[in-house]
């Protein structure tokens, strides 16, 4: 598989099925996220961390790539998230509606595992377009 095969898969299958017994397989023990300049060890478990803390929020959600572009080692996808939200997040109460959140990730690949992870999830106009938040 292409670098950005992989990702799709990750993505869309392992993420969007829960098959967190399959990291290992995509995301090094090296694994750091990037954010701006900062880059922090999340490594394996870290990762599952992550993708657990998601599910608390949306237990049914899913990911779709909608388009991607590779340079190098680096492949950035466009992706939309979607799922039901059944846990609060940052003090919002659960609303139990379906929410669309459209962001980007950012990851570089290095023998057909995830090295690095970042990226940005739009969830300002997700919140505001579901009446989450509101102006004063």
């Amino acid at each position: 598989m292409s670098s950005k095969e992989i990702i799709k898969y990750f993505y869309e299958v392992v993420v969007s099925k829960n098959l967190l017994d399959e990291l290992p397989k995509y995301i090094s023990n090296a694994c750091v996220q990037k954010i701006g300049k900062n880059e922090t060890f999340i490594g394996i478990e870290g990762m599952r961390q992550h993708l657990l803390a998601v599910r608390t929020t949306y237990p049914d959600y899913t990911m779709e790539i909608i388009r991607q572009f590779e340079d190098g080692e680096t492949v950035v996808s466009e992706f939309i998230m979607r799922g039901t939200h059944k846990g609060e997040f940052i003090g919002i109460t659960p609303t139990n509606k379906v929410i669309e959140i459209k962001g980007v990730n950012i990851d570089k690949i290095v023998n057909g595992k995830i090295v690095e992870h970042g990226g940005t999830a739009n969830t300002f106009e997700a919140f505001w377009e579901n009446g989450l938040i509101t102006s004063v």
